[in-house]
């Protein structure tokens, strides 16, 4: 029976449409978390629940659940879910995929007349894109009773607006983060599943439809990363004098990036990013600049690797400066630790996905999501990508709808099974 449930994916179709017309900006798609955008896009998704008769209720947060009550509602429910925001002038399938995922997967339960022995609820999360709206995963941390009370001070960067203004504005309530109260914990929640489109090009340049997703990354970010040299003239100043903060970054940045093929070439996966570049208001032309800030970003699953990368960094700081005479200074550090998904999970997955035939490739997350949160607060979770063209947090995102419908099949046997335990 689990391997046999056949996701409605019809209606994951209809509700994929009914996303992008509904909040199309004239070039992407934008649902403001706490916004009218992800207002619609919950609005949506709560007819099609209230169509198929599931139980639906929003917590203090806004998340919303959508649920196929088991025949034990004692039992610690399964939760498939993902966010409904989106970056401004999006894609329409980041987030919203595996929303729709869960309501395909419980449509075809409620089709197919199975009734799970626990309860299997879809969760639509709020304000995910936490790089857009507000910081730090706020819809999943609250609910997990973990998101700190200051950050509802965060202001919302086209409204000017907080957190808390905009969650009291939608009728929620701020005062119960403030309390830390929480909505779920291991003591309600058996495991948590998200299906997300992969944001990097991995699986499409490999012709792989499936990811089953081992770790989402750790990262250690440089804020306000600055080189220190010596303004002087452009034409009068011989390169034996010069103390050229332009060069020095372009030196430091070549051999950091020689040094991510090395440790790439011997199987440790990672990235690095160079976010931000800036010259401040000295620099000119026909000047040596004499002073440039940037911004670092390097992540991956493995705390080792990262160890390894900013011990080069600053051996390369040191050298460089040395030199060139200049200082490079590499502060406003902060990290965060890697977070390894179930790996009972994977292995169901993977179980599903070989009795299905379907294709998959085990890999880690590039990108963080709300799959963390669950791990971190002791509830089993894991995640499934599916293959996209064109990137992530782009109008030109792309997911096809057969790569959609395998995965899907694939977590209809997972949830059925682990709603059956």
């Amino acid at each position: 029976m689990a391997t046999n449930l056949r996701p409605d994916t019809a209606l994951a179709a209809r509700l994929f449409d009914a996303l992008r017309e509904k909040t199309f900006d004239g070039v992407g798609v934008t649902r403001e978390a706490y916004g009218p955008g992800e207002e619609i896009a919950h609005a949506l998704v709560r007819a099609e629940a209230e169509k198929l008769g599931l139980a639906i209720h929003n917590d203090f947060a806004g998340n919303m659940y959508m649920t196929l009550p088991g025949t034990d509602r004692t039992l610690p429910q399964i939760i498939l879910g993902s966010h409904l925001d989106s970056v401004p002038q999006g894609g329409n399938y980041d987030g919203a995929a595996g929303v729709l995922c869960g309501m395909a997967v419980v449509a075809g339960m409620v089709q197919a007349g199975f009734q799970p022995r626990r309860d299997i609820t879809v969760m639509a999360i709020r304000a995910e894109e936490g790089g857009a709206w507000f910081p730090g995963l706020p819809g999943s941390r609250m609910a997990l009773g973990s998101y700190p009370a200051e950050n509802l001070q965060a202001l919302r960067k086209d409204s000017g607006l907080s957190l808390e203004h905009h969650m009291r504005a939608l009728g929620y309530d701020p005062d119960a983060v403030k309390a830390g109260r929480a909505a779920l914990g291991p003591h309600n929640v058996a495991a948590y599943l998200e299906l997300h489109i992969e944001q990097g090009p991995v699986l499409d340049h490999e012709e792989i439809p499936l990811g089953i997703v081992t770790a989402l990354p750790g990262n250690r970010r440089v804020r306000a990363g600055r080189i220190r040299g010596e303004y002087n003239h452009s034409g009068a100043t011989p390169r034996a004098y010069r103390h050229d903060a332009a060069m020095a970054l372009a030196e430091f940045a070549h051999k950091l990036d020689l040094y991510w093929g090395v440790l790439d070439a011997k199987g440790k996966p990672m990235v690095m990013t160079f976010c931000t570049i800036n010259t401040n208001d000295q620099a000119g032309f026909g000047k040596v600049p004499g002073e440039i800030d940037f911004s670092l970003d390097v992540r991956s699953p493995h705390i080792e690797t990262l160890d390894l990368f900013f011990a080069e960094i600053d051996r390369l700081a040191a050298e460089i400066g040395t030199a060139r005479g200049v200082a490079i200074d590499v502060v406003g550090r902060g990290e965060s630790a890697a977070t390894p998904m179930d790996q009972a999970i994977q292995d169901g997955v993977r179980a599903a996905a070989e009795a299905m035939g379907v294709r998959y490739k085990i890999m880690p997350s590039g990108g963080g999501h709300d799959a963390a949160s669950f791990a971190q607060a002791g509830i089993p979770a894991g995640m499934v990508f599916v293959r996209n063209q064109n990137g992530s947090h782009t109008p030109l995102e792309a997911m096809r709808m057969e790569d959609f419908s395998q995965a899907a099949r694939v977590i209809a046997a997972w949830a059925a099974r682990a709603g059956s335990a």
